[in-house]
């Protein structure tokens, strides 16, 4: 007995081969599954209403995804384009959302997109985060999404719903889960923000066994190849974003728009095109639509129920589609509960490989890719082909090395005797990182990536930074090339490191303070992405962790194997060989550019030592790789630490550079594979290394590197006499000083510490 899940359309009657039928008529239907015995290949409709459609006659496929298809169809055959609108789940309240739903519908909207918030939406603009941040605080989950959706339908919503988001909520839910239960609640498919094609094509194939729709992004920058790829997959309409940028209304609209929209056609075979990003009035709806077939309209539809006065959301949004449309929708009529649907093949074919990533390079095991946008895959394509060709090239590291002297390399190697004599194990070495010009091993990176921009092309430069170390690595290195200079930064981070912020500032560099979110690095990477999206053709970013999508793992930990490949030729030369290495780790950039050039000696233990902040059994801390489990965050599969939910925690360290809830996908490789072991400091115990390398060696360190410190004593008590393990100080601390000073009428009395006049 075959089934046929009947779409939304209007009320109608069922045909199988003209022998069986089961009549709707009396209310509109929506995935109810009419089951009879028919050996016909094709399923026939019958509309009963004077109103509805025009009959048609559709395959015996999972019409959840035919249910778009069809609105379009419909659309076509009434001359009109298609209205898509977006809301965020849970704006401006979660009990509101079905009624909102209910209110486009009547307003004229043919589809709808229901926003799945996530905390760290790089290609969104401040509309659309506000929407996020207000529906995470009135607790949206996926399972409160579906409810919403499931009361939707009850109360007559018709529309098609469509899930769109960032993938690492719908990773943390599981893939194969959530298109059961998408299919069960209503939902007719998904938009996913960060996607990228190769693992598209799976998730699209899950979702084309289940019977839903996936819909591709294609942006004005995709290339010929790619845009190839997302046609490809397309099943139901694709979503064209009309310009370069995040989200956002705005006053004018892409004058390349008609020629990018047939490109688009010729590639898919006519698959109607739906386009985004700008539109907010009616007469953006006309002009868009007068080459397209649709139009979505989503911040502006935010910024309508915001202004809304409380309780009159549905009625505003209502109000609002209308003036776009100038036709009424259907308005919410209840439906009898629909009859349980069979699941049992939708979980057997949607049971797809959910650890799979990316394809091709990039790939640290499971770990790695390009999680990224769609505007930014063609600038990262642009930046992953010159990076190799400037590693390749002889001539362009004849160039970085020439400015060895400018940044203090090599920088010494030499052993710390009053602190191994202290631990009174192993013989502990320190590789000077920093020594090198500006005070950290950022200048590695800054150095190598300016190298590449300029052969790019690229006129300006942005950054993050969280200490401000890469800030200011990344500032001199603009001032000595004369290239235009922002650093964003947490607006937490600027307060407690006021220094470098005036460093970067005297350096001719703007800083820009991030007040959203926890208002450390986290959020300076955020708007760091948002801000590189907006000015692509003349910026280049240089992200100064091993962290973010492909090609950028890669060159930072390229340009930091300095450090490795430093220390074995140093000891080489004292007739030595490191039994262990270590290094402190946040994003993770000293800790991959020292373990690197070892880690294809198994001799030679890797050891990072992660910020534990008040401790692992409370929730401030930024132990990542010993706390975290297997997500996605600023473009990249890693360990993240986040909640069940897939929302990235806050974290907390007492050194900013540390203060992170990611980590650079080699790092999570090596601790996959148990090639590298990760340990913990506290903040008192990493005051207590910043105390110890003072006051034995006379050398002030990083907060940052102060944990790295305290793991490094731990680790020569373990290895014991005769053995030698090389530390990576990777910056200094006069930054840290006032910050020191600051804790220590909290800390120090934790480790015995009183410096009070």
């Amino acid at each position: 007995m075959p089934n046929y899940r009947v779409a939304d359309i209007a009320p109608c009657q069922v045909f199988a081969g003209g022998e069986k039928s089961v009549d709707f008529a009396a209310r509109p239907v929506r995935r109810w599954l009419a089951e009879f015995e028919s050996d016909s290949p094709r399923v026939s409709l019958s509309f009963l209403s004077p109103t509805s459609l025009p009959a048609l006659s559709l395959p015996p496929s999972d019409p959840t995804m035919d249910h778009i298809k069809n609105v379009f169809a419909q659309c076509q055959q009434e001359g009109r384009p298609a209205l898509v609108t977006y809301v965020t789940a849970g704006f401006p309240t979660a009990e509101e959302t079905p009624d909102i739903m209910l209110g486009m519908q009547a307003g004229g909207a043919d589809i709808i997109e229901l926003g799945l918030p996530f905390t760290d939406p790089i290609a969104d603009g401040p509309t659309i985060q506000k929407s996020n941040l207000k529906a995470l605080q009135n607790g949206v989950t996926i399972t409160s999404m579906l409810e919403m959706v499931r009361t939707a339908r009850r109360k007559g919503l018709t529309t098609p719903v469509l899930f769109m988001g960032y993938f690492n909520p719908i990773l943390r839910y599981g893939q194969s889960q959530l298109l059961a239960d998408c299919l069960e609640a209503g939902v007719n498919g998904f938009i996913i923000v960060d996607l990228p094609p190769e693992e598209a094509v799976r998730f699209r194939n899950g979702c084309t066994k289940t019977g839903l729709s996936y819909v591709p992004l294609i942006a004005p920058s995709t290339t010929e190849e790619r845009m190839k790829s997302l046609c490809q997959i397309a099943d139901s309409f694709i979503y064209l974003v009309s310009r370069m940028g995040v989200t956002g209304a705005t006053g004018s609209l892409n004058s390349d728009l008609p020629a990018l929209i047939k490109r688009v056609k010729d590639l898919s075979g006519n698959v109607p095109v739906a386009v985004g990003f700008g539109i907010s009035t009616r007469e953006h709806f006309l002009s868009v639509t007068s080459f397209a077939d649709g139009a979505v309209i989503g911040s502006q539809v935010i910024t309508v129920l915001q202004d809304a006065p409380a309780g009159q959301a549905a009625r505003a949004v209502e109000e609002y589609c209308y003036k776009i449309t100038q036709r009424k929708g259907r308005t919410g009529e209840p439906l009898a509960s629909p009859p349980s649907q069979k699941q049992n093949a939708v979980t057997q074919s949607a049971n797809e490989d959910e650890t799979a990533t990316t394809e091709g390079s990039g790939k640290f095991g499971v770990f790695g890719g390009q999680y990224a946008p769609e505007a930014l895959t063609t600038c990262l394509a642009e930046l992953d082909a010159g990076f190799e060709a400037a590693r390749n090239d002889p001539a362009f590291w004849e160039e970085y090395k020439s400015y060895y002297p400018f940044m203090g390399r090599p920088s010494s190697l030499h052993q710390a005797q009053r602190l191994t004599e202290y631990a009174g194990g192993a013989n502990i070495w320190l590789k000077r990182e920093d020594l090198n010009h500006t005070g950290s091993h950022k200048i590695n990176n800054a150095l190598g990536q300016i190298l590449v921009a300029r052969r790019l092309g690229k006129t300006e430069i942005i950054a993050e930074t969280g200490a401000g170390q890469h800030g200011v690595a990344t500032a001199t290195v603009c001032a000595k090339f004369g290239m235009k200079c922002t650093i964003y930064m947490g607006a937490e981070d600027v307060r407690r490191q006021a220094l470098n912020v005036f460093r970067i500032r005297l350096l001719g560099a703007t800083v820009v303070p991030v007040e959203a979110g926890s208002r450390t690095l986290r959020d300076a990477v955020n708007e760091a992405f948002r801000a590189w999206i907006t000015r692509l053709d003349t910026t280049h970013y240089i992200i100064g962790s091993a962290i973010g999508p492909h090609p950028f793992p890669t060159m930072v930990r390229t340009f930091q194997s300095v450090i490795g490949d430093e220390t074995k030729a140093q000891l080489a030369e004292l007739g030595k060989s490191p039994d262990a290495v270590i290094a402190c780790v946040g994003g993770g950039s000293n800790a991959v550019g020292m373990f690197y050039p070892f880690s294809k000696d198994p001799s030679v233990e890797l050891v990072g030592v992660e910020a534990a902040g008040d401790g692992l059994d409370t929730a401030r801390h930024s132990a990542t790789l010993s706390r975290g489990s297997v997500g996605v965050l600023h473009g990249v599969r890693t360990y993240v630490l986040q909640d069940q939910h897939g929302q990235i925690s806050d974290t907390h360290s007492v050194s900013a550079g540390l203060d992170y809830p990611g980590v650079g996908p080699e790092l999570a490789g090596w601790k996959e594979s148990n090639r590298a072991s990760f340990v913990t400091a506290t903040d008192a115990q990493a005051l207590e290394g910043f105390r110890l390398l003072s006051q034995l060696e006379g050398i002030i360190p990083a907060l940052e590197t102060s944990h790295a410190v305290w793991g490094a004593i731990q680790t020569a008590k373990r290895l014991g006499p005769g053995k030698n393990l090389v530390l990576c100080l990777s910056g200094r601390g006069d930054k840290d000083v006032q910050s020191v000073a600051d804790e220590l009428p909290k800390l120090g009395p934790q480790i015995g510490w009183d410096l009070r006049f």
